[in-house]
């Protein structure tokens, strides 16, 4: 929305300039984008007279003029064709900016003579000039004119106006906030009735009331159309409009002075005598003002005549161009008609018209404004055009008034801390055009158009906006004691742990969406029409998801078809296994596509062990009984390879975890390249650890003695696994085994078929006192026991 600041102070009694406006109206929550002042960026050019030309006796096509300027006589080199004696024009000093150019002048010479300025052209000031050369201006204007004064220019402000606040859309409505923040007083002209000679010849008939309940309009005949007058064609250039004719020209300037969209119909051009309101029909299609061509469908209001049968306008959008205005016209219809906001918006947004118009009506405009439209239009084209107008005619009924609600004003110290007097916040609502009944309890009506105004909070809203948010105190918040104890919970810190730790375990975290396709969920345990959406914000997203692989996989395939293979990826976030409450999970998810670069000494060791030993290490650091949990095989989900991946539980109803390769039918059908590896814990399966006494940790337990070792070596059966052999032999004696590591496999000669020597090596700290060699022998014994117990025999 622009405005000049004359335009402001033909409703608002004011001596601010244009920078105090701005600064107003952005304190009372306007939103001001910009503030051109063609004044001051014009402030160095003024009118000057050229007294004498010369050819330039260096260049033939460069003259040197004497001129009569504000600063007095100047000898300036001029190129322009036109540049002759006598000539009135646009001088610029040395030392002003000039802004068509991006250039300050200063003083050098030009083919060897100095030149003391510039004589400006209109491009080189920004103004729209079609001619070659420079400006050529009046006679009648004095050496020393401003160039701003001699073209009318004045400040124009842009600001934006918020969905809510269409009155804004009116220079009438932006004075009446201004002055009831205290800029000035507001001095808008009343609009007085015109009396209409006779009945419209034109009649109205609304059939369809829900598109528009109202609409009016009366017959101006004998009225002669032409370019408007200066001052009408200036306003409107100076806000980016251009101008047309008095009556097109008439009707856009109440739009923008009073926010009240109006149309003028030729009524030589109209089929029969009445117009009618309707819905859009069948294949019907319109050739509008712009030139194009629409088709309004069923939910699209239609003005029409021929008894309803030809379309004329878009209602509330924009008119027809089958019955526009021009020159030759004679006789009118002025329409001024209130229209369903609603519809008036999603016609736009359907048919991709933007208009002045329909930005007003799809905002909303006051509802009580068909009338003084037409009356505002009426007197206005009866003055720049003649003519005679006739009765007005009204079809339909404007919606109601808003209704009174209750408001206590010591709401407005309750919301916002202001201390104001019944008074003063009586003062600023009625000065907003708020009808005000004060008494025991306040009843307090807001304005037709103010229909944003549903209650007390919105009352409190505009008296804070007048008076000044800079008025609003400046209280601290209350002190709050810091909480007894840690910040986060178990979870949390588990979650926290398992970041950083994956993080530097080489692990890039992945965020993705909490959906995924249910196809895909379907191959995961999911799937499950309960948990599909109403309204998915994609198509392929349209399954809450009852596990993070799929989109993990996904992403690691993305990675590949970008050059990067080998990735390696993790998530922490929720699946969800049913609809209801206690079905989401929390999971810390891990991927791995080794995709190793080629290399002479293969390709290293199986990666799924270096998982294994990457899930390891996550789960101490996050505490879960990794000592207590059983390495469970062939009994992983259909997702998973049958045979390369396992899982850990604390018993078959708790499973803590799965891992292992990834299926590669699973892999083909979300087109991903295998070999993919992974784990998912269910972080709510892990058991949090007991509470204990204190805070404090316990003394540290160094040992002072020196540790020393022991190698045995076990045969094992191949299907037996090793890390229960491990677990055994580090339960034989839980105070003096701290470690127990497998350092070699061996199969073949002296081994028997189907088995495997395993070897192994057992790190024992004494703690009291250095052991003996008979208390050595005894543990070794309770080592031998516990792998013979586990299904091991020493080997021989």
């Amino acid at each position: 929305m622009k405005f000049t600041l004359s335009w402001l102070k033909d409703h608002l009694e004011t001596s601010a300039d244009v920078n105090a406006v701005a600064e107003a109206m952005t304190m009372a929550g306007l939103e001001v984008e910009e503030v051109n002042d063609p004044v001051a960026k014009l402030a160095a050019f003024s009118v000057a007279k050229i007294v004498s030309a010369e050819r330039h006796p260096n260049a033939d096509r460069l003259q040197v003029c004497q001129v009569d300027t504000v600063d007095g006589m100047k000898e300036i080199v001029c190129g322009a064709p036109n540049a002759r004696p006598g000539l009135t024009t646009i001088y610029a000093p040395i030392g002003a900016y000039v802004p068509g150019l991006d250039v300050t002048l200063v003083e050098k010479p030009v083919r060897g003579i100095v030149s003391n300025g510039m004589l400006c052209s209109g491009g080189e000031l920004q103004l729209p000039d079609e001619n070659d050369g420079i400006l050529e201006l009046s006679d009648d204007l004095a050496v020393g004119t401003s160039a701003a004064q001699v073209f009318g220019l004045e400040p124009v402000i842009d600001f934006e106006v918020t969905p809510n606040r269409p009155d804004w859309l009116g220079v009438a409505g932006i004075a009446r906030d201004l002055a009831a923040a205290g800029l000035g007083t507001l001095k808008t002209p009343a609009i007085e009735p015109v009396a209409g000679k006779g009945a419209s010849s034109i009649s109205v008939r609304i059939d369809a009331p829900e598109l528009c309940p109202t609409f009016g309009g009366r017959v101006i005949r004998g009225v002669k159309n032409g370019p408007s007058p200066k001052w009408l064609q200036e306003r409107l250039t100076a806000i980016g409009l251009r101008p047309i004719n008095a009556l097109v020209d008439i009707t856009n300037l109440i739009s923008y002075d009073r926010a009240r969209p109006l149309h003028v119909y030729d009524i030589s051009k109209l089929e029969g005598t009445e117009i009618v309101v309707r819905a859009g029909q069948g294949e019907e299609t319109l050739t509008a003002l712009d030139g194009k061509e629409y088709a309004p469908k069923a939910a699209d209001c239609v003005i029409a005549d021929n008894t309803g049968t030809r379309a004329i306008g878009l209602g509330g959008v924009m008119g027809g161009e089958s019955t526009g205005c021009s020159l030759e016209t004679v006789d009118v219809f002025l329409e001024s008609a209130w229209f369903t906001p609603i519809v008036i918006a999603q016609t736009g947004r359907a048919l991709g018209i933007h208009s002045d118009a329909q930005y007003r009506f799809a905002r909303g405009v006051d509802t009580h404004s068909v009338v003084p439209g037409l009356e505002l239009a009426t007197k206005l084209i009866l003055e720049l055009c003649g003519g005679e107008a006739s009765e007005i005619v009204v079809a339909g009924e404007a919606p109601a008034a808003p209704a009174g609600f209750a408001f206590d004003p010591a709401f407005v110290k309750r919301l916002t801390g202001m201390d104001l007097s019944e008074d003063r916040i009586a003062d600023i609502l009625t000065a907003l055009d708020f009808k005000v009944e004060r008494g025991a309890s306040w009843t307090v009506t807001p304005p037709t158009a103010r229909r944003d105004a549903h209650g007390p909070a919105d009352l409190v809203e505009e008296v804070a906006r007048i008076e000044g948010f800079a008025s609003l105190p400046s209280t601290p918040l209350p002190a709050v004691a810091p909480p007894a104890g840690g910040i986060l919970s178990v979870r949390q810190s588990r979650v926290r742990t398992a970041r950083r730790a994956l993080a530097s375990m080489g692990y890039a975290e992945a965020v993705t969406w909490s959906f995924t396709k249910q196809s895909k969920a379907v191959l995961f345990g999911g799937g499950d029409d309960r948990l599909v959406l109403e309204n998915p914000i994609a198509s392929d997203l349209d399954c809450m998801r009852p596990s993070a692989l799929p989109n993990l996989i996904e992403a690691a395939a993305r990675n590949a078809a970008r050059g990067h293979a080998d990735a390696a990826l993790f998530e922490i976030g929720p699946i969800y296994l049913g609809d209801g409450p206690k079905d989401q999970r929390t999971t810390i998810t891990g991927l791995v596509a080794p995709h190793a670069d080629r290399h002479w000494q293969g390709a290293g060791d199986d990666a799924l062990f270096a998982l294994k030993a990457d899930l390891v290490e996550l789960l101490e650091l996050i505490g879960a009984p990794v000592g207590s949990l059983q390495l469970v095989q062939g009994q992983n989900r259909e997702w998973w390879h049958p045979g390369r991946s396992a899982r850990l539980q604390l018993g078959p109803k708790n499973i803590i975890v799965e891992f292992g390769a990834l299926h590669p039918s699973i892999l083909k059908t979300l087109d991903a390249d295998g070999p993919m590896l992974a784990f998912e814990i269910i972080l709510d399966n892990v058991p949090e650890p007991k509470g204990k006494g204190g805070k404090a940790r316990g003394a540290a337990n160094l040992p002072n003695l020196m540790p020393l070792s022991r190698d045995f070596a076990f045969v094992l059966d191949e299907a037996k696994a090793v890390g229960d052999l491990v677990k055994a032999v580090s339960g034989a004696d839980k105070a003096l085994i701290t470690d127990v590591r497998v350092f070699d496999v061996y199969r073949g000669k002296g081994v028997p078929e189907g088995q495997k020597s395993i070897a192994i090596e057992v790190e024992i700290q004494p703690r009291e006192a250095t052991l003996t060699d008979a208390e050595i022998e005894a543990l070794m014994a309770k080592v031998v026991a516990a792998a013979t117990k586990a299904g091991a025999v020493l080997r021989s």
